[in-house]
Parts: structure tokens; sequence; C-alpha cells
């Protein structure tokens, strides 16, 4: 990564710390993250809500714990900096896919965040090319990504029961879902435009 991207992005930096390390702790707990999603997505589409919940919720756990460990024992790593939004990235896509198996959600919220999700691979790799690691997550996409997750482990907890109360719950979570698609597609945006300041930079 260029010593001066932080630099040519503004006030946003990279982290200095990230280090050339590959067996570590955080790391093992992301690749389990990134292990325990299709079994996750399996339950889903099979409507074995229970379970996935339970295994859905120590995912999240571990999702906290694995940056807490990086920071307190000096294991930010590069390869880290990318498992963990991959992670979340196929937990929100394979989610999606496995609601809209199980016929919860319409299939058109699972084209709009793949289609995102391709795009912002194929920039990724254009970066890469240049020797860029992953751009700096922006607020907006985390808010994204929070209200997505909220909205399927609200759709997924809804499906459990049958009762006027879960059928709003279901209906509020659709709502949420629209919302954290629109904040989602708004943070590619902005990646691209930071994306391609750099490569306009670069030329």
């Amino acid at each position: 990564m260029s010593e001066h991207t932080s630099e040519r992005i503004g006030e946003t930096e990279y982290s200095p710390e990230a280090r050339d390390l590959i067996f570590t702790i955080p790391n093992i707990i992301s690749m389990l993250r990134i292990v325990s999603i299709p079994i996750i997505s399996v339950f889903i589409s099979r409507r074995e809500m229970a379970v996935a919940l339970i295994i859905l919720a120590v995912s999240a756990c571990s999702d906290g714990l694995d940056g807490i460990i990086a920071r307190r024992f000096n294991q930010v790593s590069k390869i880290g900096q990318i498992l963990d939004p991959i992670a979340d990235r196929l937990l929100i896509f394979c989610s999606i896919l496995a609601l809209g198996v199980a016929g919860i959600i319409p299939w058109w919220m699972l084209i709009i965040v793949g289609l995102r999700d391709l795009l912002m691979a194929v920039l990724i790799l254009v970066l890469a090319q240049h020797d860029y690691g992953p751009l700096p997550v922006h607020f907006v996409g985390k808010a994204g990504t929070a209200m997505l997750m909220m909205s399927i482990v609200a759709l997924i907890f809804a499906d459990i029961w049958s009762n006027p109360a879960t059928h709003l719950l279901h209906l509020a979570a659709i709502a949420a879902g629209i919302w954290g698609i629109g904040l989602y597609w708004l943070a590619g945006i902005i990646y691209y435009r930071q994306g391609l300041e750099l490569l306009r930079q670069d030329r």
C-alpha cells in the first residue's frame, strides 16, 4: 500500500499497525466466521431459525472478539483487514439469499445487494493492481451494514412464531432492510469516488 494513501483521500487514514501476519488468533476467528456462513444459510433456507440465530449470535460475538484480540496483542494484520469485511459481506449476501430461498423476502433485494457487492469486488481488484489495500470503512457503510444485519436478525426471529406481533416485526424488518440497502449503495458510491480519486492521482 502506498505510504501516501491516507493523504490522498483526506483525513481518513489506513491503520498504520497492520503487519504481514497470517496465522494469528484474530485471523483464525475470522476464517471460522466465514466457514460458519454457509451453515447459517442452510438453516435459514430450511427455516430452522432457532439454530440459525444461535450460530449467528456466536458469529457476531466472535466479530467483536477478533478485533479486541488483534488490538490488545498487537496482531492487526493486512489479511485480517481484508477478511473482516469479506466475512460481513458474505454473511449479508448469503443470509439474504437464504431468506429469498425460504420465501421470506423478495428476490429483488438479493439482486440489488449482490450487484453492489459485485461492483465493490471489481473496485477492490482494480485497486489491488495499483498496490492499494481495502479502502477505509466509511460510517455510512457501517450504518448500512448494521441496518441490514438488524433486518436479517429480525426477519429470522419473526419467522420463529406466527402472531400479529411477529407479523408487524416482519414488516418493520423489511422496511429496515430497504433503508439498509439504500445506505449500502450510498457507501458503495462513496467508496467508488475514493477509489477513482486514487487511480486518477496515480495517472
